[in-house]
């Protein structure tokens, strides 16, 4: 990814959060887009490989029920609580892991306001091949 990705950039300014110890944007099966992981909190190895694992599964059930209303997920591995921040009209999710004692209403508002600025940088992306 480029370095003047504003996608990689909302990213990037997600993981300045104390809480947020690894983002991305994910779909079933692969990661489309992600930060250094060297900037990830290293809390986080020894839940990594479960996680990428766990991610494949999730995404067959966001798969399933997004087209009924399923908009964010979480689920608990260890001492961490995994959120899934469905972007609307793709098979794409904003995906963060954060402890699971962490402050999730503060987090919950960042990662919305996060999906809202990704959906808008989408559409606008979008526009753009439509009117060249």
């Amino acid at each position: 990814m480029n370095s003047d990705d504003p996608l990689l950039k909302i990213l990037e300014d997600l993981l300045k959060l104390d809480d947020i110890y690894a983002c991305m944007i994910a779909r079933r099966n692969m990661v489309s887009v992600m930060p250094d992981t060297n900037l990830f909190n290293q809390k986080i190895m020894d839940v990594w490989d479960i996680v990428s694992v766990a991610m494949k599964n999730v995404f067959g059930i966001i798969e399933e029920y997004t087209s009924v209303g399923l908009d964010v997920m979480e689920f608990r591995l260890k001492n961490h609580s995994v959120l899934f921040f469905v972007i609307p009209e793709t098979d794409n999710a904003l995906v963060a892991i954060i402890p699971s004692l962490a402050n999730k209403g503060l987090i919950e508002v960042e990662m919305e306001n996060a999906r809202r600025e990704i959906v808008e940088i989408l559409n606008r992306e979008e526009e753009e091949l439509v009117q060249a």
